[in-house]
């Protein structure tokens, strides 16, 4: 179907324009992430003035900080754990859609809520450490303090500078440093907090047994490993097979042993200890095998896609992507360029939310293969295919919402690069329409 010379119609009166146009399209695509960043440091800053207010000592204050740095590392990391997530979409995804679209449509940005409270969780555990140092600095001496002071001062040199290499614009330039530092670092952190608490125990005026069993500390330390050595435990070899249509993509094809969840990605690597790097599962609801669609954007890919390994790691339990919110609409549009279809395709195959695609991509078939196609016209024969050989780059958020008009959908989900999705999401929400996707928070 040639879609290259289609009209695009005005949005209807219902989707006219909501927001200003001087609201960049991105910062709109995450503003629920931002006010969720902003509630959790706001309420921090209420506990820091009422411990202003109540602090009896610098020990007293010391120790109130120390306690509140380890909640806030707590809740980041937890709230990043693949249970932890898997958990929030299933309860967001339960709403019935017999609720107001409103009401839907703001609980859809479940995604956005684990992002905006790990990153402002995150932030403030370094604000509380850098109190916790200097108030145990100023606090009375204990025979135990230059060791407090010593793992306190590893402990915020490893979350700064996580803090700074997780930032959008490092991230974006420096990826792999950005991987390293969260996972070495996040490792390094839990022993290093391991080694405050020992040594807080063991400084405290009662016996160490007891001020162990008592400190929040041990508890949030030991909700935290827990969390995250459950993944390692789940660490398996799959043997894989490895279909390459082009020199772009790479389809992994691998056997679970059970169904893969729809609209989960699978943290694959080469080896357990080198990078790992999630990709939407292709699934479908009766059969235990899924692939990846992976595309070639980087080292590690370019080197799979030619290397084409018989085997590979994977660790955890997929984990439920932004796609999974298209369950509690009534209809869907979905926007899908190049690999972004990976993530797409189970949901017309496997869900019953009645869905239409517009995939934008290089030749569909030379580039994916034949048996790729197949599957999207069999999950949606009305879809649409813009080959961008034949009829160059279109205008996204026209065709989202002549879509939507002609479909009657009550949302859009775009799967695109970072840049674009931010844009379409954006556009669309300016418009009235309820728009989401990836948004790359950290």
């Amino acid at each position: 179907m040639s879609v290259a010379t289609l009209p695009v119609p005005a949005v209807p009166a219902a989707l006219s324009p909501a927001v200003p146009r001087v609201v960049d399209p991105a910062r709109l695509a995450t503003r629920p992430m931002r006010c969720w960043l902003l509630a959790v440091l706001a309420a921090n800053v209420v506990v820091a003035a009422v411990l202003l207010l109540t602090a009896t000592s610098f020990a007293a204050a010391a120790a109130a900080a120390g306690t509140i740095a380890s909640v806030d590392v707590g809740l980041a990391a937890l709230i990043r754990q693949q249970d932890v997530v898997n958990g929030l979409f299933a309860l967001a995804t339960r709403t019935p859609r017999s609720w107001p679209l409103r009401l839907r449509a703001a609980i859809a940005q479940v995604h956005q809520v684990g992002a905006g409270v790990h990153v402002g969780a995150a932030i403030s555990a370094v604000g509380w450490f850098v109190a916790f140092t200097a108030l145990t600095a100023l606090a009375p001496a204990t025979p135990l303090r230059p060791a407090v002071l010593a793992i306190a001062t590893g402990i915020l040199a490893v979350l700064v500078t996580m803090a700074v290499l997780a930032r959008p614009s490092a991230r974006e330039r420096h990826h792999d440093r950005f991987e390293h530092s969260h996972r070495w670092g996040g490792w390094a952190a839990l022993a290093l907090f391991t080694a405050l608490t020992i040594v807080l125990a063991a400084d405290a005026p009662t016996s160490f047994p007891v001020a162990l069993a008592t400190s929040p500390g041990t508890w949030i330390l030991l909700a935290v490993a827990v969390a995250a050595v459950i993944p390692w435990l789940q660490l398996r070899r799959l043997p894989v097979t490895i279909e390459t249509p082009s020199d772009h993509v790479a389809l992994v094809t691998a056997d679970r042993g059970r169904p893969v969840r729809i609209g989960s990605a699978t943290r694959i690597a080469r080896h357990p200890l080198g990078q790992w790097h999630a990709f939407a599962t292709v699934a479908r609801p009766d059969r235990t095998d899924f692939r990846l669609a992976v595309s070639r954007a980087g080292n590690w890919t370019a080197d799979l896609i030619d290397d084409r390994p018989d085997a590979l790691w994977v660790r955890g339990v997929p984990t439920t992507g932004v796609g999974s919110v298209s369950r509690v609409f009534t209809r869907v549009v979905w926007i899908a360029t190049g690999s972004g279809i990976a993530p797409v395709l189970p949901h017309l195959l496997g869900e019953d939310t009645p869905a239409h695609l517009v995939w934008v991509t290089r030749n569909p078939e030379r580039t994916y293969g034949p048996a790729l196609v197949a599957d999207i016209r069999t999950a949606d024969p009305t879809a649409v295919f813009w080959d961008t050989d034949a009829a160059g780059k279109p205008d996204l958020v026209a065709l989202a919402a002549r879509a939507v008009a002609e479909t009657g959908a009550e949302a859009v989900v775009c799967i695109s690069n970072r840049r674009t999705t931010l844009r379409v999401v954006g556009e669309l929400r300016r418009q009235g329409i309820p728009a989401y996707g990836p948004i790359w928070d950290s």
